[in-house]
């Protein structure tokens, strides 16, 4: 719990303290208890409550009888008091969301990325969607804190613009903050799309099992999403997590030794083309869209416990995201893994049942704790939560930079 200040000139670090307080408390939360556990003085705690109660973003709800003398009144968060958009722009699909204070979604939309469209016309179904998903839900836009969106790097996240996505064609150097902050007239945060996953999870996390962690994001490509100490990491430019280009494969010394790229090992599109090439399924993958690449993955996934060209395949897979993750653990000092994305679930029994003994039993493993796994509790639109979840946090958790005097 960060701890306030009496300061009169930081009205809003306490405004953001109490209201982070109360959001972390699940069965309600007293004034005496926040002015406790922030350091602020009764009086601030009793000031700021007033004026979130009057914003609407915290109710009174019943009394709570701690022992001798008066009852104490508890607060609550109003969920529904402000909402965020949340859009995770993959080269598979566009995933649009609404959440509210509490982290629950209130409204989901997908609709496909074409990668024929520019990217002009993309983020204008991006507003549509947006549009149609706020009069669907019934929410007023001045409810709307603001949008953040989620895409593959690299991304120049002060000044807003997608830069050179390696998946999305067309995408060099568009302005995408600015663009949807017109279109919509509502604040607009950019985000990397692996980071933007760890925020969420790390905003869902209630018991602290993630404040060490790496999020693996098996999507159109593999990423990884950062968080030590709590902190998520993103980098120098904001760009941390493209791991597509670690080099793994056997181990030094192994008889037939050879190295490759995790990205050329383990994405979707291109284990469907050696799934054909191997006549374990149909088609040309050259062709196929990125919803037809995901089908037949599907199917490919689904061979693996009848075809052993298919289990061979697969299994090569988990041995390749081990190595890496055994890379990054040891690099990093995490102790969990989280797998997520939108090409997780057809892997999910078979790499969550394999890939965690290789990793702890791996020779070249040095951290003195074994790591544990999970997959996301969140579910496929992990980062457009994430997303969200960036703008909620945002507007509403305490930092202490806010603190800092400005000419």
């Amino acid at each position: 719990m960060r701890a306030g200040t009496n300061l009169p000139a930081v009205g809003g670090y306490n405004q953001a303290v109490v209201m982070d307080a109360v959001r972390r408390s699940a069965d309600g939360v007293s004034r005496v208890e926040v002015a406790t556990s922030t350091g602020l003085s009764a009086q601030t705690v009793t000031n700021v409550v007033r004026r979130l109660i009057d914003d609407g973003l915290i109710v009174e709800d019943g009394t709570r009888a701690t022992g001798v003398g008066k009852p104490r009144t508890i607060l609550r968060l109003q969920p529904r008091g402000r909402l965020a958009l949340g859009v995770h722009l993959d080269p598979s699909v566009i995933t649009v969301v609404l959440l509210d204070l509490a982290g629950s979604v209130v409204a989901h939309r997908t609709i496909p990325t074409p990668l024929s469209a520019t990217a002009p016309k993309t983020l204008q179904r991006i507003v549509r969607a947006a549009s149609t998903l706020l009069t669907t839900a019934g929410i007023e836009p001045s409810r709307i804190i603001g949008l953040g969106i989620a895409a593959p790097g690299p991304v120049d996240v002060d000044t807003g613009v997608v830069l050179d996505p390696p998946l999305l064609p067309g995408w060099r150097n568009v302005p995408v903050r600015d663009e949807l902050a017109e279109r919509l007239g509502l604040p607009v945060l950019l985000e990397k799309d692996v980071t933007a996953a760890a925020v969420a999870e790390l905003w869902m996390d209630t018991d602290g099992q993630r404040n060490n962690m790496l999020f693996f994001y098996y999507g159109t490509g593999v990423g990884a999403g950062i968080v030590v100490h709590g902190e998520v990491v993103r980098g120098s430019s904001n760009n941390a997590g493209d791991i597509g280009n670690m080099v793994v494969g056997g181990q030094p010394g192994d008889p037939g030794h050879r190295r490759w790229r995790l990205g050329d090992a383990v994405l979707p599109r291109f284990l469907v083309a050696d799934a054909i090439e191997r006549g374990i399924l149909d088609g040309d993958a050259r062709s196929m869209t990125t919803a037809e690449v995901r089908a037949a993955f599907t199917r490919l996934a689904d061979a693996r416990t009848s075809d052993e060209r298919a289990a061979s395949l697969l299994r090569a897979v988990a041995e390749d995201t081990a190595v890496s993750l055994v890379t990054l653990v040891n690099a990093l000092d995490v102790d969990h893994v989280v797998f997520g994305g939108p090409f997780f679930a057809p892997l999910r029994d078979y790499l969550l049942a394999t890939v965690p003994p290789l990793v702890n039993g791996s020779p070249i493993m040095v951290m003195p704790h074994p790591i544990t796994f999970t997959e996301s509790a969140i579910g496929e639109d992990v980062t457009a939560i994430g997303a969200a979840c960036l703008v909620l946090d945002h507007a509403l958790t305490p930092k202490p930079a806010g603190l800092l005097i400005r000419r």
